[in-house]
């Protein structure tokens, strides 16, 4: 089989055993070290993208994708969900009244943001059900006064499902008395545990229940809230819809309430992307001090194929070779065994944490309590271009400094 004089001699190169062991011993360390950058690239990055898919599916999971809002109470929500449900990229809608006050329950007090809905329709926008702890999201009914509060506010309070709170609005009613802050009070119908904030600072209860907080009609609501087929189509998605739409209307949509926390997530992955890439650099250009000492070692060799008429390009072509070689071993190695560590560090965690008896991430300091990953295949490609490319880099030094080599001046002592 045909192969190229400079593909043929680099291999061989790269095959034989040296007679300067420390020159072998920094080309497996090169290439070593290599692997290992590659394999925690492809890992740390990974379970970034694990912490950024549940805190996408648990935060964006609770906080609508986007809200359509009148400028006055809505009194036919239904028609107006009708109308939003005919466009492609809304799968479900939802009405809500959103409230702002304070929960009190001896002697504590905490602020919160209170959601009305209806049931059946919030179950189709929002993930709650699927995370309550105790009670059930139908256990909210009109004039009953019940509330699902988040598992932090339960825990602050020292209550549980039956319990009572009082909510107390922003508004002040004005009795023979005097002025008095408006209260109600309401009955713990369930609690839930999402992780984050949200546990601490959301409330839910029925929207009638909300519209008579507000003194507004029966029926009436302040929106409607939509789930998106693609939420990061929320911002245009839902100026669209505004726009459609007959009737005063202005669109909000989760950018502007959570939009920073995903912006820091995503410079945080930038960012150390970018420091775990220095350790790929600092492993590849090991290459070039490897194949200096390769081309010092080899000067003779490089001189007789000189003679026997091999240009200087053939000669740069051989130290590309055995330098690349190196590069693509390290990358590979890195790579296989960089998935295979992304695909099982959870099991892997939760395992040395059996062994270990403790727990690295208690659910009561973070939102989960399990090491996530996601591997995505576009950025292992990234990495091992990047592993690769700078592997190439690094040889084209040394093999040009190979490829000025002077036979009569290497010969002259030999």
């Amino acid at each position: 089989m045909f192969r190229p004089l400079p593909f043929f001699i680099g291999l061989r190169y790269t095959r034989a055993k040296r007679r300067n062991h420390f020159i072998s011993f920094i080309s497996l360390i090169s290439m070593l070290g290599l692997t290992l950058g590659v394999l925690v690239m492809i890992l740390v990055l990974s379970v970034m993208n694990g912490f950024d898919r549940e805190l996408r599916t648990r935060i964006l999971g609770m906080v609508p994708h986007a809200t359509i809002n009148g400028y006055q109470p809505i009194d036919d929500w239904r028609s107006l969900a009708d109308a939003l449900l005919a466009d492609p990229r809304v799968e479900a809608a939802a009405p809500f009244v959103q409230l702002q006050g304070m929960l009190t329950h001896d002697g504590n007090v905490a602020p919160v943001l209170v959601n009305g809905v209806i049931p059946e329709a919030e179950a189709r926008v929002s993930i709650i059900e699927d995370h309550m702890q105790a009670g059930s999201l139908d256990n909210l009914a009109d004039g009953e006064f019940g509330i699902i509060i988040g598992e932090l506010t339960a825990r602050r309070f020292g209550v549980g499902e039956g319990d009572m709170l009082t909510f107390v609005l922003p508004e002040a009613s004005v009795t023979p008395a005097g002025v008095f802050p408006r209260l109600k009070r309401f009955r713990v119908a369930g609690i839930f545990k999402v992780g984050a904030e949200l546990d601490s600072s959301l409330a839910l209860i029925h929207a009638g229940d909300a519209a008579r907080l507000t003194r507004w009609k029966p029926g009436q609501v302040q929106g409607v809230r939509i789930k998106l087929q693609d939420l990061f189509e929320a911002p245009r998605v839902a100026w669209d819809l505004v726009t459609r739409l007959p009737g005063e209307y202005y669109a909000q949509d989760w950018t502007r309430s959570h939009g920073n926390l995903f912006a820091a997530i995503r410079m945080e992955k930038t960012m150390i992307g970018l420091l775990l890439l220095l350790i790929v650099a600092v492993a590849a250009f090991n290459i070039i001090s490897t194949l200096v000492m390769v081309v010092t070692d080899k000067k003779a060799d490089i001189a007789i194929l000189r003679t026997l008429g091999a240009s200087p390009g053939t000669i740069m072509g051989i130290f590309m070779v055995q330098g690349s070689v190196i590069g693509v071993v390290g990358t590979v190695a890195g790579c296989i065994l960089g998935v295979l560590a992304a695909l099982n560090v959870s099991a892997l965690v939760a395992g040395l944490e059996g062994m270990l008896g403790t727990q690295f991430l208690s659910s009561d300091v973070y939102f989960i309590n399990y090491l996530p990953s996601q591997l995505i295949w576009s950025d292992v490609v990234l990495i091992c271009a990047a592993g690769l490319g700078m592997s190439f880099l690094a040889t084209l030094y040394p093999a040009w400094r190979a490829s000025r080599t002077e036979p009569a001046e290497a010969l002259r002592y030999d």
